[in-house]
């Protein structure tokens, strides 16, 4: 909080041309409500959005960039989530 007792809020906006929400910055309101329509305002004044999410930061938890190696390291022994060991055949477009 602030010293004028706003929260702080996380701003996600999907853009036009975007399937998935961004973190575009942050704000003070005191409400979600105004919250959201700040947002409008501040982070989509070209109509370049969609959908915009604000999430108290107070709620947002995150890893530390300190311990990032022991915190990753568990995907490392999983193969099969990167198939880079699979051969594509040549008519298979998408893939």
């Amino acid at each position: 909080m602030t010293t004028d007792g706003w929260p702080l809020w996380e701003v996600f906006v999907r853009s036009r041309r975007g399937l998935s929400h961004t973190h575009a910055g942050s704000l003070h309101a005191p409400d979600a409500e105004m919250a959201l329509r700040n947002a409008r305002d501040l982070y989509t004044r070209r109509m370049e959005g969609v959908s915009i999410w604000v999430v108290p930061s107070a709620a947002v938890t995150a890893s530390s960039p300190d311990e990032k190696d022991p915190f990753f390291e568990p995907a490392a022994d999983k193969p099969y989530r990167h198939p880079t060991f699979y051969e594509i055949p040549d008519g298979v477009k998408h893939l």
